[in-house]
């Protein structure tokens, strides 16, 4: 019965994690959009206001990336053994590659608030790894995830669709579309509020066909 109560747990795991990450990052996007908007020239350096809210979305990324990986290994606990090889590989491959592409987008960013006068480089580089490279990691975790759920029957129907729609937006729309970095938190969301409803509602006969 250990094991059984273990199990229990995991979906709470998960979905209090994807909540703390997803209002983490979403936090930290809002702030650097606003205080350093992308494609705006940068002459006349930041104003004082402008780079506490950058420090501030700089705090938090760290935070945000722990809790994501934490979400991330309490999904995959959800799986158990009855993980596809493949798909675990690109699942896990896909979510470090995103928490790393994040630290350097911060790391980009936070480079801007050491220069007296700032360039365009630093704010374009930290927006090129965020929204080319971060968000597109992003969408190949949403769609693993959304295949893993799908196959094991851990999600309705409806999340795998919806996970499908925002790594679509994320892969090619993430780049030109301003604020589309966002479909990812909210999909996180989406995702951990779906395993804290099923956490309060376990019961044997919905464990007993499979892995849930």
């Amino acid at each position: 019965m250990e094991p059984d109560r273990q199990r229990l747990r995991t979906p709470r795991a998960a979905g209090l994690a994807g909540i703390v990450f997803a209002v983490l990052l979403a936090l930290a996007i809002v702030l650097m959009r606003i205080a350093i908007p992308e494609g705006a020239a940068m002459t006349g350096g930041i104003s004082p206001d402008r780079k506490r809210a950058v420090r501030v979305a700089l705090e938090l990324v760290p935070f945000a990336g722990i809790f994501f990986l934490w979400f991330m290994g309490a999904l995959r606990a959800q799986v158990g053994e009855a993980e596809d090889k493949f798909i675990a590989t690109v699942f896990l491959g896909s979510g470090l590659i995103f928490v790393a592409t994040l630290f350097g987008a911060a790391s980009a960013a936070g480079s801007i608030l050491d220069d007296q006068q700032p360039s365009d480089f630093g704010r374009n580089f930290a927006y090129t790894l965020l929204t080319t490279y971060s968000m597109r990691m992003g969408a190949v975790f949403i769609f693993t995830t959304s295949t893993i759920g799908y196959r094991l029957g851990v999600l309705p129907r409806p999340y795998p669709l919806v996970g499908y729609a925002a790594g679509l937006v994320l892969l090619f729309a993430g780049p030109s579309v301003p604020w589309c970095e966002l479909v990812f938190p909210a999909w996180s969301v989406l995702i951990s509020l779906y395993l804290l409803r099923i956490r309060r509602r376990p019961s044997p006969e919905s464990s007993s066909p499979g892995p849930v």
